[in-house]
């Protein structure tokens, strides 16, 4: 039964609409064959070999076509000599039989016709001549018509391309404008990264990896009741590894894995990108069970309702919308995760972050000394480094770099090592790196006058003076007054890693900021315009101490910091007039403080502070030593840890873990 059922099927073929235009293409193939075409054509000939036909008397008549061509009809005696009939072609059968034998076109019509006029009296000739014109009609026809066929035939396209995406379905707009961008990797695709090239983030990886598990085996999971998480959302600072784990998943993964931009959903046109996650969750589905990766999420998933103006955001909200439906809605029970990266999540929408949607939420902060070493071994493998060099060394001399600022510092030695022809890339090299990268490239050539110089010399000298002096101060690394991209002189030093900061450490912190400005002062007299990103870091730093972390006894434990909206800027303060007054007049007492302070300490060493000045406009560049020999033992030397030696610059670098919770004091920078 079942077999007759299928040829039955067989023997009824569904209608195709093609068939009908094949149907036209053969009706206009038959009228142009049957119906006076091309292969019912007269035979070529001359004119010279008309005029001796003529003259042999072998020419019944002559039609002049269209005052160009003439059609020669030979008489029934002519027809029957041989040379005519073996150059004779088989008339088709819409033909009377009294077509033209020949057919010539000739030049002039009127010495045409005093050359016919001139046989046809030598000869006595009674040879006929007509003059026709010849329309093509079928040619006008398809002429006429053809505008019409292509405005027809338009429409039908557009009309079967918006028809396509009826009913729901996705991408069925004009030229595939709704389709999803996003770009596939299977099994077919080699995909290189894997968990092996993703260094540190350890909890991140493990979270990871258990949501490739979910997907591998899903019955280990569900036997025991539990369900497939829908989702999971990467969050961190630029550059700390969110969209390389998402490529180590793509590569770990034997599941489709669907990779593409926030961006990509975005268009002028309307509901495109509301029909693009459509397409995007089909296309899964069909795969499923697979990964669909969302990089810059809150380029669609910003919160609805905030600064709507006219409706300029009902696209973005309609696009979220849906996105929010397909991720946790009816008939949304598939194998299907969704993995999202973003580094602003305060501004993402709720709805979007709850659980159901995004079940976890992956933090991803900047790396420690320890993930820092792993992450230069991970880079340092297809560079050809000295064997001496020292990853230990390297992970703490970076202390606040992310792993894309790691990348870049093995990258630019490698590039370093090379402008020196070096055969192998060396600790000096990743040593400059890091000072090219922070500080900038440094100037030579630019031109300082003597007076400026000094002062630029007196500047950084107070700031490694005091902090020198003070014992929350970060130690110093290095010193120069050679030029590095916009600054004059920059100062290095390697912040203490804590997690908790308490206000004396903040305020030896801003007193050894303002050690520049303070030498200034003290050396000279007068201040500079030197000391403008100091006043700008010490500023933020005394805001921050009074109106969010609340370490103010005049305004108290309170705090006017928003952490769920994170706009600094609205229109309105959370604070009265005379709270702000209160609030300026602390700032500012507090950096004034804090300026005298290191005056204060400046003038006790006065004597030593010139002398280090003086080391540094010899040297351009100083470092511990220097400090060492004309200061001593840093008085509270106790915190310092892992003093290691520096054979390339005959120095002793003051080694300490950098501070990840202040990753803006990463290598603090003294611009002049």
């Amino acid at each position: 039964m079942a077999n007759n059922n299928k040829k039955s099927e067989l023997k009824n073929p569904k209608f195709n609409s093609y068939w009908i235009y094949g149907a036209i293409i053969i009706v206009f193939i038959a009228l142009n064959v049957f119906g006076g075409g091309s292969w019912s054509q007269p035979k070529k000939t001359t004119q010279g070999e008309f005029e001796t036909l003529l003259r042999d008397g072998d020419v019944e008549k002559v039609e002049i076509v269209n005052r160009k061509i003439a059609k020669v009809y030979l008489t029934p005696e002519a027809k029957d000599k041989e040379k005519h009939t073996k150059n004779k072609k088989g008339s088709n059968f819409l033909s009377d039989g009294k077509e033209a034998s020949y057919q010539f076109e000739f030049g002039d019509l009127q010495n045409f016709e005093n050359s016919l006029d001139k046989i046809k009296s030598q000869d006595n000739l009674q040879t006929t001549v007509v003059y026709e014109t010849d329309n093509n009609v079928m040619s006008e026809i398809l002429i006429s018509l053809l505008p019409f066929v292509i405005i027809i035939g338009i429409w039908i396209f557009i009309m079967k391309r918006m028809s396509g995406g009826a009913g729901g379905g996705a991408g069925g707009q004009i030229f595939n404008i709704g389709k999803s961008k996003a770009k596939l990797f299977d099994q077919d695709t080699d995909v290189k990264t894997s968990f092996k090239d993703v260094a540190g983030l350890e909890g991140a990886k493990e979270e990871v990896q258990e949501i490739v598990d979910f997907l591998k085996k899903p019955e280990k999971y569900t036997a025991l009741g539990g369900k497939i998480p829908k989702g999971a959302l990467l969050v961190g600072l630029p550059g700390t590894g969110k969209t390389l784990l998402a490529k180590a998943v793509a590569g770990e993964a034997n599941v489709p894995f669907f990779s593409l931009s926030g961006s990509d959903f975005v268009e002028m046109f309307v509901g495109v990108g509301a029909s693009r996650v459509r397409d995007l969750f089909k296309q899964a589905k069909e795969k499923s069970p697979s990964i669909i990766f969302i990089d810059e999420i809150d380029a669609i998933g910003r919160a609805r309702g905030k600064n709507n103006m006219s409706g300029s955001n009902d696209e973005r909200e309609n696009t979220l919308n849906q996105l929010l439906t397909e991720m946790d809605g009816f008939g949304s029970d598939s194998n299907v995760i969704v993995l999202a990266a973003t580094n602003r999540a305060d501004v993402l929408d709720k709805a979007l972050m709850r659980a159901g949607r995004f079940d976890r939420q992956i933090y991803i902060d900047l790396p420690d000394v320890r993930e820092r070493k792993e992450i230069f071994e991970v880079h340092l493998r297809p560079l050809k480094v000295d064997e001496k060099l020292d990853t230990d060394f390297l992970s703490k001399q970076t202390p606040g770099f992310s792993g894309a600022d790691i990348a870049n510092v093995c990258n630019e030695a490698a590039l370093i090592a090379a402008r020196h022809d070096k055969k192998t890339v060396e600790k000096q090299d990743f040593l400059d790196a890091v000072d090219r990268i922070v500080g900038g490239l440094e100037k030579k050539n630019k031109i300082i006058s003597p007076k400026e110089k000094e002062a630029i010399a007196f500047h950084e000298a107070g700031h490694a003076t005091v902090s020198w002096m003070l014992e929350h101060a970060a130690p110093l690394v290095k010193v120069t007054i050679v030029p590095r991209g916009k600054s004059l002189g920059a100062a290095w030093y390697l912040p203490e890693e804590r997690q908790l900061v308490k206000p004396n450490q903040m305020l030896d912190e801003m007193c050894a900021t303002l050690g520049g400005r303070a030498a200034e002062k003290v050396i000279f007299n007068e201040i500079s315009t030197g000391a403008l990103s100091d006043l700008e870091k010490v500023t933020k730093q005394a805001r921050a101490m009074v109106t969010i972390y609340g370490l103010n006894k005049k305004i108290g434990n309170l705090t006017y910091y928003d952490s769920s909206n994170g706009n600094e800027y609205g229109f309105t303060k959370p604070y009265s007039e005379k709270t702000a007054e209160l609030i300026d007049e602390e700032i500012s007492k507090m950096i004034e403080e804090q300026y005298q302070r290191a005056i204060s300490i400046l003038n006790k060493h006065k004597d030593k502070l010139t002398e280090l000045a003086t080391v540094l406009l010899d040297k351009e560049v100083i470092f511990k030593d220097n400090l060492q020999k004309i200061f001593g033992d840093r008085p509270y030397s106790k915190l310092e840890t892992n003093a290691i030696k520096d054979t390339s610059n005959d120095v002793i670098s003051e080694l300490i873990e950098g501070d990840k919770s202040e990753s803006i004091l990463k290598e603090k920078k003294n611009k002049l």
